[in-house]
C-alpha cells in the first residue's frame, strides 16, 4: 500500500524575510558575546595588540572568500585612501571600545552601542542627506532613553549630574567613529563588491593598528597569555568580526535598512543573557527597566511603516 505524499502538510519554506531576520538574530548574539569576552580579556593584552591581529586574521578569512566569490581585481583598489580612512576609522572604534571595557561593565557597554543609531543618522544626513522618518525617530529616542537609563545606573541623580563612568565615555567616543563609518561606506563605495569593501578596509585597517601598536605588539608575551585572550582573540576574529559581517551582507540584501539597525537595540539584552551563561548574574531590576525601553525601540523599528 502506498502513502500518498499530497496527504502530508508540507513545511511551508522561510522566506527571505524571515532568514533576514533570523540571520540579524544571530548577528546581535554574536556581537553581544564581544562585550563578555571583550571584558574578560581587556586588562589582560593591550587594545591595539588585540585589534591588530584580529584584523589581520578576520582579514585573512575575508580576503579568501572574496578572492574565492568576487575576485581581486586591480580596478577595485583604486583610490586605496578610501581604505585608509574607513580602516582608521573602524580601528578606533575597536581600540576605544577596549580600553572602554577596562573599566566599563559589559551591559553599560552594550547600551552605549544602542546610542549608535541615532548617531549614524545624524551623520547620514550630513554625509548622505538621509532623512529619518518619524517612527524612527521615536525609536530612536525611546531607545536612546533606554540606553541613558542604563548608562546611568539607574541613578537619577547621577544622570541630572551626567556622571557619566570613564570606560562608558571613552567608548562612546568609539561608538561616535563606528557612527560615522556606515555612512561613510556608502559614501566613498564605487561599486566594488561588499567582500572585496570589506577586505580592503580589514587591510588599512590592519596596517594602521600594526603602526599605531607596534610597541605593544612587540611587548606583548604571547606565549604567556591565558587561555582566555585566545579564546576572546579568535571569537572577534571569527566570530564578532568575519561572520557577522556575512550575517549582516546576507540581511541587508533581504531586508529594510531600518529594520537591520533595529537589532541593535536587541545587543544588550543578549549581553545579560552571555553574562547569566558566565556565571556573571542578573543586572538590578532598576536597569531592567532601561533594557525595556530598548525592547519597545526594536518593535517600534521592526513595525512596518509600508510594505517593502
Amino acid at each position: 500500500m502506498s502513502m500518498n505524499s499530497n496527504s502530508l502538510p508540507e513545511r511551508p519554506a522561510l522566506s527571505d524575510g524571515h532568514k533576514g531576520h533570523l540571520a540579524m538574530l544571530a548577528f546581535s548574539a554574536l556581537v553581544a558575546g564581544s562585550f563578555s569576552l571583550g571584558s574578560m580579556v581587556a586588562n589582560e593584552i593591550t587594545p591595539a595588540a588585540i585589534n591588530a591581529v584580529r584584523f589581520v586574521l578576520a582579514g585573512a578569512l575575508i580576503g579568501a572568500a572574496a578572492a574565492l566569490g568576487p575576485g581581486l581585481q586591480r580596478a577595485h583598489f583604486e583610490a586605496p585612501w578610501r581604505y585608509l580612512l574607513l580602516g582608521g576609522v573602524f580601528a578606533i572604534y575597536f581600540v576605544l571600545m577596549f580600553y572602554g571595557l577596562k573599566t566599563a561593565a559589559p551591559v553599560s557597554a552594550a547600551a552605549v552601542f544602542t546610542l549608535t543609531p541615532a548617531m549614524s543618522g545624524v551623520f547620514g544626513w550630513l554625509l548622505l542627506r538621509q532623512v529619518t522618518t518619524p517612527r524612527m525617530a521615536l525609536a530612536l529616542a525611546i531607545g536612546g532613553a533606554g540606553a541613558l537609563w542604563v548608562i546611568f545606573r539607574a541613578d537619577l541623580s547621577a544622570l541630572m549630574a551626567f556622571e557619566i563612568g570613564q570606560g562608558e565615555m571613552v567608548y562612546f567616543w568609539g561608538c561616535m567613529a563606528h557612527a560615522l563609518y556606515t555612512p561613510l561606506v556608502r559614501k566613498l563605495n564605487r561599486g566594488e563588491p561588499a567582500l572585496v569593501f570589506t577586505f580592503g578596509m580589514l587591510v588599512a585597517g590592519a596596517l594602521v593598528l600594526i603602526i599605531f601598536g607596534w610597541r605593544d605588539l612587540r611587548a606583548t608575551d604571547w606565549a604567556g597569555l591565558k587561555p582566555i585572550v585566545w579564546i576572546g582573540l579568535f571569537y572577534l576574529s571569527f566570530c564578532a568580526s568575519a561572520l557577522t559581517f556575512v550575517l549582516l551582507q546576507f540581511s541587508t540584501l533581504r531586508l529594510p535598512s531600518a529594520k537591520v539597525m533595529a537589532y541593535t537595540y536587541l545587543v544588550p539584552t543578549w549581553v545579560i543573557l552571555w553574562e547569566m551563561a558566565l556565571g556573571k548574574g542578573w543586572p538590578s531590576g532598576f536597569i531592567l527597566v532601561g533594557i525595556a525601553l530598548t525592547m519597545v525601540a526594536l518593535w517600534l523599528l521592526l513595525k512596518d511603516e509600508g510594505r517593502h
